[in-house]
């Protein structure tokens, strides 16, 4: 039992992600990510700081896997 928890935490992971990994993720660059975010297509960030912001992986995983879903 305790095996599946292990092999099941990565996936589930939460964690705030920076936009260059959010960049890397999304093969997009900043102006397209915001551009999307304007139109609703997009997860909002998370306000870090006064100059900061991030994205809930969930949230960004669950988008890339909806972009995947709509291909087939």
């Amino acid at each position: 039992m305790l095996q599946n928890h292990a092999a099941a935490s990565p996936a589930t992971e939460r964690r705030i992600l920076r936009r260059a990994e959010v960049e890397a993720k999304t093969g997009f660059k900043r102006a397209h990510i915001y551009n999307l975010m304007s139109l609703g297509k997009f997860p909002k960030p998370v306000r870090l700081g006064i100059r900061a912001v991030g994205w809930d992986s969930v949230e960004i995983d669950q988008w890339i896997a909806d972009r995947l879903k709509e291909r087939v």
